[in-house]
Order: structure tokens, then sequence, then C-alpha cells
């Protein structure tokens, strides 16, 4: 199963916002998931994967900054 969930131009300042709300619904996901009953291992990993989603956000508002006025943006998801 496959969803377009993101496909048109975009200005700058609304692709930013839109894939930043989307980055950090999966900032927060991983940052949920983090509790007292997890083990040191699967901590570091969560910790580490949003560590990665903070810096792809950082390379992206740096990327759209330099970018022309307008952004396309194609997304999907694919489900098996």
């Amino acid at each position: 199963m496959k969803i377009q969930l993101i496909e048109g131009s975009f200005d700058k300042q609304d692709a930013l916002n839109l894939l930043s709300k989307i980055i950090k619904v999966k900032i927060d996901f991983h940052e949920s998931k983090i509790d007292a009953n997890l083990n040191a291992e699967d901590i570091r990993m969560r910790e580490q994967k949003i560590k990665k989603l903070q810096n792809n956000l950082m390379d992206l508002r740096n990327q759209i900054n330099v970018s022309s006025s307008r952004i396309i943006i194609n997304s999907s998801i694919e489900i098996e």
C-alpha cells in the first residue's frame, strides 16, 4: 500500500512549517517511548534517532533558506 502524503509546490515558509511539524511528530513519538522501563541501550537508540531528526531539521532549514522561492515536495509512505 502506498499513500501519497505530500505532493506540491510550496513557498519557503509553508514548506518549512509543514516539514518541521512532520519531523516534530516523529521526535515526539520517540520521546514518548523513553521511560524508566527501557534499558540503557534502548534509551540511547531512541536518543540517537531524536538527535538525527534534529540534525535533519537543521539541515532542512539551511537548505530551504538557500533555495528558490518555491519548494517542491513529494513524499509518500509505503506500507508492506
